[in-house]
């Protein structure tokens, strides 16, 4: 597979501008034909700003979420992100930063979510797979409810994928 700039670029100028939602967009005004361009932003934060640039050259929003970790949180960047209009959300791992720990994986993620609600609007979150783990991150969910940290969606569960 070609993973180049000039590919994504090749990708987005092929499908119509008007279908392509952020993941929050897509929350709040869900469309059957919505393109979500959703970023993991595991490594490499300057790669996501990069891709950030070429959406916003062709008139396209996406979602980014930041883990975080030192090699994913970069606050310059993920302002810049923002500042081009991007979304930005929280890319949550706190089952596994836990250990299973399910009140310590809350406590994290709730100061994780203000450190980056210090920086950026964030409404939205998405789990981090770590298939190494022998924690599923969603599991955080069955005893703590996100909606009442005024977060809208999570992808894994809140999307109909049928």
């Amino acid at each position: 597979m070609d993973f180049t700039i000039k590919q994504y670029f090749r990708l987005l100028s092929s499908v119509q501008l008007n279908n392509i939602a952020t993941f929050r967009g897509f929350v709040t005004r869900p469309h059957s034909n919505s393109i979500v361009l959703r970023h993991d932003v595991d490594k490499r934060p300057d790669k996501s700003l990069e891709f950030a640039q070429v959406q916003v050259n062709i008139g396209a929003k996406g979602s980014y979420y930041f883990r975080a970790v030192p090699e994913s949180w970069d606050e310059k960047i993920i302002q810049q992100i923002s500042e081009l209009g991007h979304e930005i959300g929280y890319h949550y791992e706190t089952m596994d930063t836990a250990n299973g720990d399910i009140d310590l994986a809350w406590d994290q993620f709730r100061y994780n979510l203000d450190q980056l609600r210090k920086l950026v609007d964030v409404k939205t979150i998405c789990m981090h797979g770590s298939p190494l783990s022998k924690y599923d991150n969603r599991d955080l969910w069955k005893k703590y409810d996100y909606r009442s940290l005024d977060i809208i969606g999570e992808p894994y569960i809140d999307i109909d994928f049928n």
